[in-house]
């Protein structure tokens, strides 16, 4: 007996394919096939049909795409100019100037955390832990700047490493201390980066660039509103120990924080 015709068109120059399937599920199939296709009572078995497909030459229709074609349009084109990328794509000027500026943030930031780290280490200053937070918060802030540096690569631009300017090398403050005036400028600081992470973020969607905003989310701001809560803590808990003895208690717990 033969089925209803199906939607889907077969390839063409098909070879036989010959199978036995148990009648029980024949009822069962809910989906159509080709006319060629036919069912057959098996010879010597009464609970068996037979399906065969035979060869067809229907042409191939209701195609919706055609790579060959496709690749044609200019914006898919390789490139043959030297010193151009090969990979780039969707990629504005606009977002490869602003990472170069955000690697140019990041390694201004990582400056002044090394800067109070080689302060807060001196002999007569004396506050490891402080010393100790700071140098892992420079090393962080390298490592962002790398990270951009390398995305700047995945994605065609062009590093390009600005100038950097030179941090201040002394932190005492007479009303706050040494501890809280650096801790504050630190909290200060990292809000800027934030700031310049959201402004990347804003223009990677307004020039349509999901994947660019889905790196910027991603990668940086979930875990810069953490480190922006964390040290707000350690800004508000410095407030409460004063310029005294309490300075040196906390200096402890940041040395022993893991």
């Amino acid at each position: 007996m033969a089925l209803a015709s199906s939607k889907i068109s077969p390839f063409s120059s098909l070879s036989p394919i010959v199978g036995d399937v148990p009648k029980k599920f024949i009822s069962s199939m809910n989906f159509v096939l080709s006319s060629s296709l036919t069912l057959s009572e098996g010879s010597g078995r009464g609970n068996l049909m037979r399906v065969c497909a035979s060869n067809v030459s229907t042409p191939l229709t209701g195609v919706i795409f055609e790579p060959f074609e496709e690749v044609k349009k200019d914006v898919l084109a390789v490139p043959f100019t030297p010193n151009v990328s090969l990979a780039r794509q969707n990629y504005t000027d606009e977002s490869e100037a602003l990472i170069n500026e955000q690697i140019n943030v990041e390694y201004n930031i990582s400056y002044v955390y090394h800067s109070l780290f080689a302060y807060f280490d001196r002999d007569n200053i004396a506050l490891k832990g402080h010393a100790k937070f700071f140098k892992e918060s420079s090393e962080e802030e390298r490592e962002h700047a790398e990270k951009f540096m390398k995305y700047q690569n995945t994605r065609g631009g062009r590093v390009i490493l600005h100038p950097i300017t030179s941090p201040a090398s002394e932190f005492e403050h007479v009303e706050k201390g040494d501890a809280l005036y650096a801790m504050e400028l630190a909290l200060s600081m990292e809000k800027l980066v934030n700031e310049k992470l959201l402004n990347l973020h804003s223009v990677a969607e307004r020039n349509n660039d999901p994947q660019m905003a889905d790196y910027i989310a991603n990668e940086f701001l979930q875990d810069q509103v953490e480190a922006i809560k964390k040290i707000a803590e350690y800004v508000t808990q410095l407030r409460m120990v004063g310029k005294g003895h309490g300075v040196w208690h906390f200096d402890q717990r940041l040395l022993h924080d893991h």
